[in-house]
């Protein structure tokens, strides 16, 4: 039975403040599709459904591997978690691991078979594999014998997932149809996401050393910084080329409105080191979201006035 007292360190271990990143990217897409297409609204659901889950899974599979690797030390620079500050066993992460692997699965069938009316279809094998990828990559970033995190790999698989999987994938889903200039949106996403990974791993390097070689620690804090610019730039470039590109409406640009809220973040980034840097994550997270929000409801602000 579930043990009450642990409910709220189960809460913790979600690590519910990551979800507004994971949603970014399939919001944005989700939207977009509404705006060309009619989409089915159990689709929707369970697109956001199985996002939902596959983030929690990739935290909880996250904190376990650092415990297990001794990541999670005393000193580290992030909040403290559930399993390294004793509340909860290894066994309460395998229980949940194995949860939320069941819950990717029932919810991800769900919204293929909503989406395509069989699982026996291409485009429902195609995504079969590409969920199969996604379960393994939310695990395997610091759990297994050879975990791509502690070997800088963490910002391809990242980009891959949070932005062209999330955006150009969630956008096929709703509506059966691709174009390629979706991969600039979800480029954007992409590279938003990578800022937020790069910047946890800016804070962490006094404690990553040790255990893990991740970018910061291969080209130094300076270039790191040099680097997080870099990404939020190009993220903003690609989503202004798309708006470009599309037939031109000056609601297209709404997302605008959200460029104070990266320039703070990025004079956080230049102005701050270690554990001061920490803020910086939940901006950067909502920042995206805000920005994904704002992007869709451009192309969708037609259908209301």
């Amino acid at each position: 039975m579930l043990n009450r007292g642990k409910i709220k360190y189960y809460v913790a271990a979600m690590r519910l403040r990551t979800l507004p990143l994971s949603m970014a990217g399939v919001c944005l897409g989700l939207m977009l599709a509404v705006a060309d297409f009619h989409v089915r609204w159990e689709v929707v659901l369970f697109t956001l459904l199985t996002t939902v889950c596959l983030q929690i899974l990739s935290n909880v599979s996250n904190e376990l591997g650092d415990f297990l690797r001794g990541t999670d030390s005393g000193d580290r620079q992030g909040p403290s978690y559930s399993l390294s500050g004793g509340k909860l066993e290894k066994k309460d992460f395998s229980r949940m691991i194995v949860v939320y692997i069941l819950l990717c699965i029932i919810s991800g069938l769900l919204m293929l078979w909503f989406s395509f009316g069989t699982l026996f279809c291409v485009e429902s094998l195609v995504f079969m594999a590409l969920g199969a990828g996604a379960i393994m990559a939310a695990m395997k970033y610091t759990l297994g014998r050879n975990p791509y995190g502690y070997r800088g790999k963490g910002d391809f698989y990242v980009f891959m997932f949070f932005g062209i999987v999330s955006v150009a994938g969630s956008y096929f889903i709703a509506s059966h149809e691709m174009f390629w200039r979706m991969l600039l949106p979800a480029a954007s996403i992409g590279f938003f996401s990578v800022g937020v990974l790069n910047v946890n791993n800016i804070r962490d390097m006094s404690t990553d050393a040790a255990t893990r070689m991740t970018v910061p620690l291969r080209i130094g804090e300076k270039w790191a910084k040099v680097y997080q610019t870099a990404l939020l730039a190009a993220g903003w470039v690609c989503m202004l080329v798309y708006s470009l590109l599309r037939i031109q409406d000056i609601w297209h640009y709404l997302f605008v409105l959200s460029l104070p809220l990266f320039i703070v973040h990025l004079h956080g980034v230049w102005t701050r080191s270690g554990k001061t840097l920490d803020p910086m994550l939940p901006l950067l997270v909502m920042s995206s979201f805000i920005f994904a929000l704002l992007g869709g409801l451009g192309y969708l602000v037609y259908l209301f006035i």
